[in-house]
């Protein structure tokens, strides 16, 4: 069990984790971070599942991405995500989806590697492997497979000096988790599809965290950032749930992302201990977009309960693009774009914070800091 794994983690002395991580940024200080994996979910896919077969979960209709690259692109919001204004932060191109630099690299087996990262993230998709199963989304796993196949098949690797640039470009890379969301919806909205308890179900979650870590590292990846769970209990598509509240969000799902939390903070702590030489960031997106939810108006929503695309109660029993749906006239109001995804807006505040912020918004270090390797590690 992970919990097991994390209890192993945490035997280790934690002066030796900081000065290991001390000595790694004195022999690097001169790097700077270009390049960035990004696996996951719909917060962060930028257009994966429109490529594959038989995949319904797809938003490459308007009005998606109308606010910003003013046509879909296959976001689930209505411009940038998360991944889109870190890399604008860093400075670098959008990653391109995987789906679509896999399908020119089999074209051309002279292109290179994008040296800006590729983003393997599939809406639906979740840290249990059969989470959304039936829609053909990419699962975590499959996901990493695909990054694995990547490494050892693109042209870079053809020889030993191409080799080693590509290793290079992993290890000065970081890679972004988000995913657990969609595996805590699926166990209320498929009430009995689980026979697990809530707790044993989000323990095979974090099981996954920990193996998803584990092949980044055998793969190179030095910087490891695990996005928790937000506001998932509130989203407008909660009304999709036999019997889920419109008034208040739903507690028993609050419990549970809080207990997926709290594991995914013990396995950050730790993961310098199991991986030397390896930063792990918790992005605390719960406590984080607590602040504008509790303060609306200071950061500049109007509303903060319905999407702002969609149809039905909340406007989240209905997809924003599809039938009759709904579409509001100022979106940077909304907390929420349509039943399960935020808006440009919020996205933004997410960033900035996870980009620049303090420690109770993100640890041990913010994004700026871990890509320029000006560390200073404490730990909340």
């Amino acid at each position: 069990m992970v919990s097991n794994v994390i209890e192993m983690m945490e035997r280790m002395p934690l002066w030796i984790v900081i000065l290991g991580v001390f000595l790694m940024g004195l022999a690097s200080v001169d790097a700077n971070v270009k390049s960035v994996f990004v696996f996951g979910d719909s917060q962060f896919d930028p257009g994966n599942n429109q490529y594959v077969k038989n995949c319904p979960l797809r938003a490459n209709f308007i009005p998606y991405g109308s606010s910003f690259f003013h046509h879909p692109t296959g976001r689930f919001t209505n411009g940038r995500t998360v991944a889109d204004f870190i890399s604008q932060f860093l400075g670098i191109k959008f990653q391109k989806p995987y789906q679509e630099v896999y399908r020119l690299l089999a074209k051309d087996r002279r292109m290179s590697f994008p040296s800006n990262g590729l983003n393997f993230a599939s809406a639906g998709s979740g840290l249990l492997p059969d989470t959304n199963r039936d829609s053909a989304v990419t699962s975590i796993q499959v996901q990493l497979q695909q990054f694995q196949s990547l490494i050892g098949k693109t042209p870079l690797t053809r020889n030993s000096s191409h080799k080693h640039l590509h290793i290079q470009q992993i290890q000065k890379s970081i890679f972004f988790l988000v995913s657990g969301g969609n595996d805590v919806f699926a166990y209320f909205l498929q009430h009995g599809a689980s026979k697990m308890p809530s707790k044993s179900y989000v323990d095979s979650m974090l099981k996954e965290v920990v193996r998803f870590t584990s092949k980044i590292y055998r793969s190179g990846g030095r910087r490891i950032v695990l996005f928790s769970l937000g506001p998932v209990s509130c989203i407008p598509g909660r009304v999709l749930i036999p019997g889920a509240p419109t008034n208040r969000c739903i507690d028993k799902m609050r419990v549970m992302a809080s207990h997926f939390n709290d594991g995914l903070k013990r396995i950050v702590k730790n993961i310098p201990k199991m991986y030397p030489g390896v930063i792990g960031v918790y992005a605390a997106v719960y406590d984080t977009t607590k602040k504008y939810l509790d303060n609306p108006k200071r950061y500049g929503f109007a509303n903060i309960t319905h999407a702002c695309c969609g149809g039905g109660p909340l406007n989240g029993a209905l997809q924003c693009g599809l039938m009759d749906y709904k579409l509001c006239l100022k979106p940077n109001e909304y907390f929420f774009w349509d039943y399960f995804h935020p808006t440009e807006h919020t996205y933004g505040l997410i960033s900035k914070a996870f980009w620049a912020g303090g420690k109770e918004e993100i640890w041990p270090v913010n994004l700026k800091a871990l890509a320029s390797h000006r560390y200073n590690i404490t730990f909340p």
